[in-house]
């Protein structure tokens, strides 16, 4: 482990309230929540050189899961090793969950039966569809840099779509280019789209499965949270059925309007699955393998990510996310836009992501594309 520069000392219990107050100032997605860490913890108390911050930042940005948390918990284990590392990743997670968790009791309890809670979530479906269409362009125009990435991108969206087991997917993806790289193929990458199979299961999850479907997102998001969307669509939406395409919505609506990773819900997701039991169980599967990737193999995976060969192989891998997402973009678009006014709410609130470059952007659009469709059901 890397040499410190001037970290404070810290008990555990201060140490979690450290992270626990990120926790509570989480607003605004990854990339606000990473400049908050960074400006307090790198560039005023020097606990790391602002070059060793940018190297550890993006071994995070090949991993999967939420870099934001990891980092903390890479900041907690260099302050007080493993068990501060815990408490730091904890620290930062726990305002969102607590607020997700209980959001979901009540949603579930209570539905959005009245006109004014109908009205907002109404609007908030339509501005979840601008930002997850914002997030294809980003994450697309980060990852597709040839043709064979944008190839294996179409061909994931189309295997998507034919509801193809999205792991084999995934798998076929990374292997494609990777191999493609190597011996330099010139055949398309669409002529591997046989490889997956389909799979349809309509089961009522058990809390084990639960946790297996979260673990498993946790370990396929590469390129941030958002590519997390179709892993739990897929699960809960298409094979599982436990929810429609408009509550999916409604739990990333949630998620975009709280200080916490957006990743957080899966609280959400699991707790519709299989209540307060899932909702734990789904989450902690999520998160694992951002607490176990620094606590257990940081330096391991920091030498790893130097590895062309791995390189080439994510970068496929990340492409054919690039298709799931705009697969399962395609399918939540036509939950969301029902109407004309759910049309019109979505071109504003696209409009405005593309506009304003303030942190509280995301947080600002939903609250006021939920005012907007309130106003539009109430009239």
């Amino acid at each position: 482990m890397e040499q410190v520069r001037s970290i404070p000392y810290h008990s555990y219990w201060q140490l979690f309230l450290r992270f626990l107050k990120f926790g509570l100032l989480a607003w605004g997605g990854p990339v606000a929540q990473i400049a908050m860490i960074r400006q307090e913890l790198v560039d005023e108390e020097r606990w790391i050189s602002s070059e060793r911050f940018n190297r550890v930042l993006s071994v995070y940005q090949v991993l999967p899961g939420p870099e934001a948390h990891e980092l903390c918990v890479y900041f907690g284990m260099i302050a007080r090793g493993r068990i501060g590392g815990l408490l730091a990743g904890f620290g930062f997670m726990l305002p969102g969950f607590v607020l997700m968790f209980s959001l979901s009791g009540f949603y579930l309890t209570h539905g959005i039966n009245s006109v004014a809670f109908s009205g907002v979530f109404y609007g908030f479906q339509a501005a979840v569809g601008a930002l997850i269409v914002r997030a294809v362009h980003r994450i697309g125009s980060h990852a597709l840099h040839n043709k064979w990435l944008w190839g294996i991108a179409f061909a994931s969206g189309v295997a998507t779509l034919l509801q193809m087991n999205f792991l084999l997917v995934l798998a076929s993806g990374g292997l494609i280019y990777a191999l493609a790289q190597r011996t330099k193929l010139s055949i398309s990458p669409i002529l591997f789209l046989p490889l997956t199979v389909t799979t349809l299961s309509l089961t009522t999850p058990t809390i084990l499965e639960l946790f297996g479907y979260g673990l498993r997102t946790g370990l396929l998001t590469f390129g941030g949270a958002y590519t997390a969307i179709p892993f739990l669509q897929q699960d809960a939406v298409v094979s599982g059925a436990w929810m429609t395409n408009q509550q999916f919505l409604d739990g990333l609506a949630l998620s975009s309007i709280l200080p916490a990773p957006l990743i957080i819900f899966s609280t959400f997701v699991g707790y519709l699955g299989g209540g307060p039991l899932g909702a734990l169980a789904l989450t902690a599967g999520v998160f694992l393998p951002a607490f176990s990737f620094t606590l257990i193999g940081h330096d391991f995976f920091e030498k790893l990510v130097d590895d062309q060969r791995v390189h080439s192989f994510l970068d496929g891998i990340t492409a054919a996310v690039v298709g799931l997402i705009t697969a399962t973009a395609i399918q939540l678009l036509r939950a969301a836009l029902s109407d004309l006014p759910a049309v019109g709410i979505f071109a504003l609130a696209l409009l405005m992501l593309y506009r304003w470059k303030m942190n509280a952007t995301v947080v600002v659009v939903m609250l006021g594309a939920g005012l907007l469709g309130m106003f539009i059901r109430m009239l």
